[in-house]
């Protein structure tokens, strides 16, 4: 097992308000992770990535209410780009599909690598990221190929070291509170050079990108939303009520602007826009931003809070590379579609908890969507699933109008053929006035 026990010089931190009138006491929280000697903090980042490993794996090999659903389909018609001609807005031929972890622990030949190798080795080695965000593709053929990786790959970047422990999640470690503090005092914006901290992303990703166009397909990127990242940082890990960062916004209502917490999420969102303008450069057609915690978040604190980082990532994104969609993601967020329309995102994925039908009322028919089918569905039948496609797809318009995912990721244990009933069914279906047709042919 990997320990982490990394210096930093950035922030996790929490307030915890006291009971004498209310004050606020900010404090960094120890974070140790591992055996008997798990007390002793030791003073250094810690190698993630051995070279007995390096060689196993070489040798394995505003929203803006765009003008958006068009009449006429786009005549740059093929597999190769339909979905970013979807995410974009546009109608096309049929409704492609992608799926969020789709690359993950349900494939065999997965596990192969996540039961031997820990994560950030497999994320932080092109020759394994490569392979593992490849699988899915040569089994299912997707529309589109995403880099295996995770929304905490760039916290180093500010000093945040952390590691994923199986069994237990992220964990994440800081440094001192002065340290931090003094990192967040600064109110210039930073440039960062992700070639030089994270070099191992362009070569993923430009190989990655040579693939796609061999298979005919698309190349996705990801980041992971201000909020979220903030929120693992103050937690230090996965949190049942992310008690420690909600007490934090309350604490900082009355002065939002000057508060920490909102000093931090501003400093995220600089850091997460360039991350996904670094991504893009090296080859991501798409983007999505991932706001993974926003089920904590009532509607105040979200409008508050998550919105204002999200929408200054996504700005960042859009003002260098306007071409390019950007995908937002609320998990849990379906209860506040509304305030999600002028994000300036290109699409909003639909976490599973709401009716299509019920969430193309409330953002109207030309704002376009992802999603939403319930990940749990895959362990249906295979009747079961191509009629959820069916459904889903004709609730969002029919075929061509949306991009179909499932309303979060593909579950560990899901059945591998259920999955290719999933994608094929998408790639058949033609719409019911298609289906009908068929029907009449037989």
């Amino acid at each position: 097992m990997i320990i982490v026990t990394s210096v930093s010089y950035f922030l996790s931190f929490l307030l915890l308000l006291s009971t004498d009138g209310g004050a606020a006491t900010a404090f960094l929280p120890a974070v140790s992770v591992g055996g008997r000697d798990s007390a002793k903090q030791q003073p250094q980042r810690i190698s993630f990535i051995t070279a007995e490993a390096t060689a196993a794996s070489t040798q394995q090999a505003a929203l803006i209410e765009p003008s958006l659903h068009t009449n006429n389909i786009n005549e740059n018609k093929g597999d190769r780009d339909i979905l970013v001609r979807a995410a974009r807005g546009e109608k096309v031929e049929r409704t492609p599909v992608w799926l969020m972890r789709q690359a993950g622990r349900y494939m065999a030949a997965f596990r192969e690598y996540s039961d031997k190798y820990p994560f950030r080795q497999r994320s932080e080695t092109p020759e394994m990221a490569i392979e593992l965000s490849l699988q899915c593709h040569r089994a299912y053929k997707m529309d589109g190929i995403i880099m295996f990786s995770d929304i905490l790959t760039p916290l180093p970047v500010l000093g945040i070291e952390f590691d994923v422990v199986k069994g237990t999640g992220p964990i994440l470690s800081s440094s001192s509170v002065e340290a931090a503090l003094a990192a967040l005092s600064s109110k210039e914006s930073k440039t960062y050079n992700f070639d030089t901290e994270l070099p191992f992303i362009r070569t993923i990703l430009e190989s990655l990108a040579v693939e796609a166009e061999r298979a005919n397909t698309s190349l996705i990127g990801f980041v992971g939303a201000p909020f979220t990242l903030a929120a693992y940082a103050v937690e230090g890990k996965s949190s049942k009520h992310c008690l420690k960062t909600k007490k934090l916004l309350m604490a900082a209502e009355d002065d939002i602007e000057n508060s920490r917490i909102a000093q931090f999420l501003d400093v995220l969102a600089d850091m997460i826009g360039q991350y996904g303008c670094h991504q893009i450069e090296c080859g991501a057609q798409v983007i999505q931003v991932f706001e993974s915690w926003s089920h904590f978040l009532s509607p105040k604190q979200f409008e508050m809070w998550a919105k204002p980082a999200a929408q200054k990532a996504i700005r960042i994104m859009k003002e260098t590379h306007p071409n390019t969609p950007i995908i937002y993601f609320a998990n849990g967020g379906s209860s506040y579609l509304e305030l999600q329309r002028d994000l300036g995102a290109d699409m909003i994925c639909i976490d599973w908890a709401v009716d299509m039908g019920q969430a193309r009322q409330i953002l109207g028919p030309n704002v376009p969507v992802s999603g939403n089918l319930d990940p749990t569905i895959l362990f249906g039948t295979k009747e079961q699933i191509q009629q959820a496609v069916r459904d889903c797809i004709d609730k969002a318009g029919g075929p061509g109008k949306h991009l179909l995912n499932l309303g979060h990721g593909v579950m560990q244990g899901t059945p591998e053929e259920a999955v290719g009933w999933l994608v094929d069914e998408c790639r058949r279906y033609k719409g019911k006035e298609g289906a009908a047709s068929d029907s009449q042919n037989l």
